[in-house]
Parts: structure tokens; C-alpha cells; sequence
């Protein structure tokens, strides 16, 4: 039996003033490739998950978030996505501030989506069922 089963990530909806959310599409050749999905990553063994999303932010979007600025708002699992059969673990926070302007630094693409067109995208298992909660929140 596995030591640790579940795959803890963290992930950001970074809300604007209009209502959208960032989405980043994934690059190809990578698992998951050309799905749409909240920026952020896997949470390093003895890091913890908000700092991990900090980090996370800076290398894919090269923005910085304040620890202040992230509010824990939903999780959800789903198959970890690299095969093994472990459980993966979402931890979603909300954001409406942060510093620097996005940019695609490790995806194919951005987008600034509002909740209810996210159902019209192909998102990663993990991601899709967070879409009523974003659409409640925002």
C-alpha cells in the first residue's frame, strides 16, 4: 500500500472587478494537454499549501500574491491525472489582488472567464465541479 495516496494541489481563482476568472489552458505535451483549468500546483513535501499557490502563481503566471490576499473557498478530488491511482486533492482559494500582470509563463494560453461560460470549456475533472461555487461567490 502507498505511503501517502493523495496528491494535494492548489489552485487560485483569480477574480476581477468584472466578474471573471483566470484560466490557463494546458500546454501540450503534458498530461491533460489543451484542457482549461485554475493556475497553481502540486504542494512540495513540508511546504504548505499557501505557500505553495505563492510559488506556484510566480512560476506559471509570474504575478505575486500576498499570503493576506488568498481566501480558502473549496476543494474538490478527482484520479490524479499521472496514472499511479492516487487521489488528487484541489484546494481552490480565491484572490482579488495581486501584483504584476499574468502572463502564460507555463501554459498554452490565458483566458479571463466568467463562471457560468466555464461549462462550455473542457476543464480537468478536478477543476469542473468548482464552477456553481465560483458562480455563487463571484
Amino acid at each position: 500500500m502507498q505511503k501517502n495516496p493523495t496528491l494535494t494541489v492548489v489552485a487560485a481563482a483569480l477574480a476581477d472587478g468584472e466578474g471573471r476568472v483566470l484560466l490557463q489552458q494546458r500546454a501540450p505535451g503534458r498530461a491533460m494537454a489543451g484542457l482549461w483549468e485554475f493556475p497553481g500546483g502540486k504542494v512540495e513535501p513540508g511546504e504548505r499549501p499557501e505557500a505553495a499557490l505563492i510559488r506556484e502563481l510566480a512560476e506559471e503566471l509570474g504575478i505575486v500574491v500576498d499570503l493576506a490576499a488568498l481566501t480558502p473557498a473549496a476543494f474538490a478530488s478527482a484520479d490524479s491525472p499521472d496514472g499511479t491511482g492516487r487521489q488528487m486533492l484541489l484546494l481552490l482559494y480565491l484572490s482579488r489582488e495581486w501584483r504584476g500582470e499574468p502572463r502564460p509563463l507555463d501554459a498554452a494560453e490565458l483566458a479571463w472567464v466568467r463562471p457560468a461560460d466555464m461549462r462550455a470549456l473542457p476543464m480537468p475533472p478536478a477543476d469542473a465541479p468548482l464552477i456553481p461555487l465560483l458562480e455563487r461567490l463571484l
